[in-house]
């Protein structure tokens, strides 16, 4: 099976030159000391625990599996040993607070580390994830002898977290969660209830797992405004640092899927479980939110380093196959054939999946960036801006990305022909696996209806308006560097396209609209943002970047068919979304 590469050509190329890391990092007194060298080594090695570590037993988690032992759950072979040498290495550490043994490295950058490892094993890096997600909600939300208590544990490794949100009768409406919480009289509580769909709920890669579960307090009001979060570990803290007893959390199973089978996803059981709240009673949604950014657009990346290893797989594999003749006649004369990489329909698939890859990259620095800016600018006006954009995109890095990923890792399978089918080329894994990215987080629906209601319409496209103004800027320093006449006036046509869609739907009166155009609108705000992305890396494409090899080639070749093939696309949307909602709701209910 094809190993695994982390691609650090282009994240460097995308921190150094297009995202300027390290000029970003001057700004803030939190990164003064992220420098060049700094950042290099952290990718470097980065890489060779997900090269050398991680990767090797993605395909073996995939085959074995988590499994129920003795009413516990047993990691899949190797992830134990695996999760010991990432927690040595410090990696759960790096976007840490500081005070409590974190790195403190900018999201920027940490979103990199992310994508290698989500990339070389996603089923092994949903750990990981979920603590950091844990950590941030308790840094921002608990008490500080909470903060003390668990974040040096949870960053050095020694424990990890877990969310548990999702009841089986209440997925996407959490107000209809039961979960109780009755206060203990000592400042602590009684947690009651069940859990389902908890990724590594409950393990033996760590002693300890710390739960961050949502239950509704007695008195708390009806709905999703009588929600809290409280911290429930599996055992009780003890003294000196050591554990004390089990607490009553237990997995009740884990669910058999069609992928990430090396991640248990438990239901769990909380049968009167001490917890403590974190941040204020019944505003435990707002607790969650604090995090849900970031969580939202590692899913995202989780996309992004799936479909980044499918197009590894069958690019090696095209390069290699030999099948046919090339059309202009034969380009290996002295082979029994040419390799299936001269073929033009085969071409146009590795270039879908390159093009829509590296645009996919560039979004999530840019998200990054932003979230960094949103949580660490010291003028309060700049936040806000950051914080308006980060709400705006944050929807568009989970659900489109996800969506082109997925497109990508069956791309990439049909590269393959019938090898891609059969496991021992491991397409038909990446394509099972990228698929939850769709769901979990939000369902990429939930997300478009997030876009266009709360972040559109309730705005009345004000968030939309300043994201376009900032376009059209970039817009105009690609043109004086002097980039392609063509892509230039293709991308202003776009940006001009989204500009109006957005105000036709801000200013229409039917009712049902918005939920019959939410997805086509979403992916019209991503194909014009990936353009953007391309605007911003060909804006960067000269002078000594230029004569770097692979890049200049590489990339205008890569823009161009994005300008040519990927976002004609654009016009069709925008024929779906001015169709209005009339053809979706004509047929009676009793008629489906």
């Amino acid at each position: 099976m094809p190993g695994y590469k982390a691609p650090l050509d282009d994240i460097r190329f995308l921190l150094h030159d297009v995202f300027k890391l390290e000029e970003f990092c001057a700004e803030f007194p939190a990164f003064e000391d992220v420098d060049t060298d700094t950042v290099n080594a952290i990718l470097e090695e980065a890489a060779k625990l997900c090269e050398q570590v991680l990767a090797p037993i993605d395909a073996s988690g995939d085959t074995d599996g988590a499994k129920r032992v003795d009413g516990g759950v047993q990691a899949a072979s190797g992830f134990a040993q695996a999760y010991k040498a990432f927690s040595e290495g410090a990696w759960g550490a790096l976007g840490g607070d500081p005070e409590y043994g974190g790195m403190g490295m900018p999201k920027t950058l940490v979103s990199a580390v992310e994508e290698m490892v989500q990339g070389s094993n996603m089923a092994f890096g949903l750990a990981p994830m979920l603590t950091a997600g844990a950590c941030l909600a308790i840094q921002a939300h608990g008490s500080d002898q909470l903060k003390q208590l668990y974040l040096p544990k949870m960053y050095s490794g020694e424990w990890t977290g877990a969310m548990d949100l999702t009841e089986a009768h209440a997925g996407t409406d959490l107000g209809l969660m039961r979960t109780k919480a009755v206060p203990n009289g000592d400042g602590s509580y009684e947690i009651s209830g069940t859990k389902i769909f908890i990724t590594w709920g409950e393990h033996d890669m760590t002693e300890n797992i710390v739960h961050l579960v949502l239950a509704k307090l007695p008195d708390a009001p009806k709905g999703s405004r009588g929600i809290s979060l409280f911290l429930v570990p599996k055992f009780l803290p003890g003294d000196a640092s050591e554990l004390g007893e089990r607490n009553n959390v237990h997995c009740g199973s884990i669910e058999h899927k069609m992928g990430i089978h090396g991640s248990p996803t438990c239901v769990m059981n909380f049968d009167g479980a001490k917890g403590w709240l974190i941040g204020e009673p019944n505003q435990g949604l707002a607790c969650m939110f604090t995090m849900m950014n970031y969580e939202r657009l590692v899913v995202g990346i989780q996309g992004i380093g799936v479909a980044e290893s499918s197009y590894q797989t069958a690019r090696d594999y095209a390069l290699d196959r030999l099948q046919g003749r090339a059309p202009q006649g034969p380009l290996n004369p002295e082979q029994i054939a040419d390799p299936i990489i001269v073929h033009p329909d085969v071409r146009r698939m590795l270039m879908e999946m390159k093009a829509l890859n590296e645009a996919s990259r560039a979004f999530y620095f840019y998200v990054a960036r932003w979230l960094d800016t949103a949580k660490y600018a010291e003028d309060e006006g700049q936040r806000k801006i950051a914080g308006e954009r980060v709400a705006l995109l944050t929807p568009v890095a989970k659900s489109f990305m996800t969506d082109r990923a997925l497109e990508v890792c069956v791309t990439g399978q049909q590269v393959l022909g019938g090898h891609g089918y059969i496991a021992e080329w491991g397409q038909d894994q990446k394509v099972r696996d990228v698929r939850i990215t769709q769901i979990y987080e939000g369902t990429n629906g939930v997300q478009a209806m997030d876009l266009i209601g709360r972040k559109t319409v309730a705005a009345k496209g004000a968030l939309m308006s300043s994201y376009i103004a900032e376009m059209r800027e970039d817009l105009a320093l690609a043109k004086d560097a002097g980039i392609d006449q063509s892509i230039a006036d293709r991308f202003a046509e776009v940006v001009q396209c989204l500009e109006a869609t957005t105000q036709f739907i801000v200013e229409s009166s039917e009712p049902e609209l918005s939920g019959a155009v939410a997805v086509d609108y979403l992916d019209m705000t991503g194909y014009v943002a990936f353009a953007h992305m391309w605007i911003m890396m060909l804006n960067v494409c000269t002078g000594q970047i230029a004569s770097r090899v692979g890049i200049q080639g590489g990339k205008l070749s890569t823009a161009n068919f994005y300008f040519a093939k990927v976002l004609p696309t654009i016009s069709a949307l925008e024929a779906k979304i001015k169709a209005g909602a009339a053809s979706i709701l004509s047929l009676e209910s009793t008629q489906f």
